[in-house]
């Protein structure tokens, strides 16, 4: 764990991301900064900020509209800042970003949500399976673009794990291709969660425990509880209801990235990678989690429990 504040040591570009997207941000004083790698409880984590935000089971208007991914290369950064500095609710961002490629605000709240990588893959899969193909082409044709090109998703799982397992996109990780290491983003914000405005959460305890941990945010958002209102707002993010509302809950929806906007919300469950990982890929995880994140981290990571 580190004394020191958090410092940006990388940017993280290719057709995908731009951590450069941050250079002109103007934060506020209680913006929510809303963190995972991916497919880790990102989309769940704003359905429950916008729930808390606005006291009510859903947003007001497309969650594309109130917390777009300031990091993606999906438009001009210039449109997506106006964008956010038009808002006057409180906001909450999305990104993907680990610590060491993010400038670090006091004045911002952040929600990092993590999960075991074996469910991340699954996820992932499914994620990318669904993105339409012409969209994938649009980024990695872009003019001007940097960094490495995304790839089409590959018919075969095996040997997608295998390179997912062994390949990094950025010289200083080790894993995580076609996207980013899921266990190095890990690592970034867990080296700093004794900070007070970091907030760690876990996919399989919002499975368990979601008033509970909806809760915990609550209180860490400085958002009093409405008693009267609050069943409605837990109701209003569960998995079954998101889903539902996948046009004006998806990131994307609105954007026609995806084949099946319904299917972004794919299943909500974890060990859908038993019988698919092999014994061996399962084995290789687990020795790159303990060397890339350490024994507590990885333990975290595969099973959750609040950390206070």
């Amino acid at each position: 764990m580190s004394s020191a504040k958090p410092e940006f040591n990388h940017r993280y570009v290719s057709a995908l991301c731009d951590s450069n997207r941050w250079d002109n941000f103007n934060v506020r004083e209680g913006d929510i900064v809303i963190t995972t790698s991916y497919k880790a409880g990102t989309t769940w984590m704003q359905g429950i900020c916008a729930a808390l935000v606005f006291q009510a089971p859903e947003p007001p208007v497309p969650q594309d509209e109130l917390s777009p991914w300031l990091d993606a290369n999906f438009g001009p950064v210039e449109e997506v800042l106006s964008q956010f500095g038009a808002l006057t609710n409180r906001r909450y961002i999305k990104t993907h970003l680990p610590l060491d490629g993010i400038k670090f605000f006091d004045e911002i709240k952040y929600i990092f949500v993590g999960r075991d990588g074996k469910d991340v893959f699954m996820s992932m899969w499914n994620h990318w399976h669904n993105m339409i193909p012409e969209v994938i082409d649009e980024m990695n044709n872009a003019p001007g673009r940097e960094g490495p090109p995304l790839a089409h998703a590959p018919d075969e799982i095996g040997p997608a794990i295998d390179e997912w397992l062994s390949r990094g996109t950025y010289d200083w990780e080790n894993d995580g291709y076609p996207f980013w290491s899921h266990l190095h983003h890990a690592k970034t914000w867990w080296d700093y969660r004794h900070l007070p405005n970091i907030l760690i959460v876990h996919f399989e305890d919002l499975l368990k425990d979601l008033d509970g941990e909806m809760r915990r945010i609550s209180n860490y958002l400085d958002i009093p509880i409405d008693e009267e209102v609050w069943p409605t707002l837990v109701e209003g993010v569960t998995f079954g209801s998101m889903k539902s509302n996948a046009e004006k809950m998806a990131p994307g929806a609105t954007a026609g990235m995806w084949k099946d906007t319904s299917n972004f919300f794919h299943k909500g469950t974890n060990k859908r990678w038993e019988g698919i990982f092999t014994d061996e890929q399962i084995a290789k995880y687990n020795e790159i989690a303990l060397t890339e994140c350490g024994p507590e981290l990885a333990r975290w990571l595969e099973f959750g429990g609040r950390i206070d």
